[in-house]
């Protein structure tokens, strides 16, 4: 039976740029980065203390993904001090965090204007 989700795919158009963002401004680790086809490489990080890894690829065919929204989110205890600790590496947010009824949250781009979510848990 199904356990757990192994890894999501970050669509990118230039996989060094997005390696670098990645792992210096979001703390991730490589995990593998290898060739996988003509001038493309697979890309897998992983995340501190977490089971699900990202990959940075664009299968062939998909690159109208990049740059749009991630379908998904990204978990942490404290959005406030997380917001505060990765702005300060440089990563661009939408706005401050944001209050719900079901949580706090903030948006956040990657290089690619990929834009993903930061919720608590």
């Amino acid at each position: 039976m199904i356990k757990s989700l192994k890894f999501v795919t970050v669509p990118t158009s230039d996989q060094d740029r997005a390696l670098a963002f990645w792992t210096d401004k979001m703390g991730f680790r490589i995990v593998t980065d290898q060739p996988m086809g003509p001038g493309k490489r697979w890309i897998e990080l992983g995340i501190p203390g977490a089971e699900t890894g990202v990959v940075l690829f664009t299968p062939e065919g998909q690159e109208d993904r990049i740059g749009s929204f991630f379908n998904g989110s990204f978990a942490c205890d404290d959005v406030e001090y997380t917001y505060q600790q990765l702005s300060a590496r440089g990563v661009e947010f939408e706005g401050p965090p944001e209050k719900q009824p079901w949580g706090n949250f903030a948006k956040f781009r990657d290089p690619d204007g990929n834009t993903f979510v930061l919720s608590s848990r």
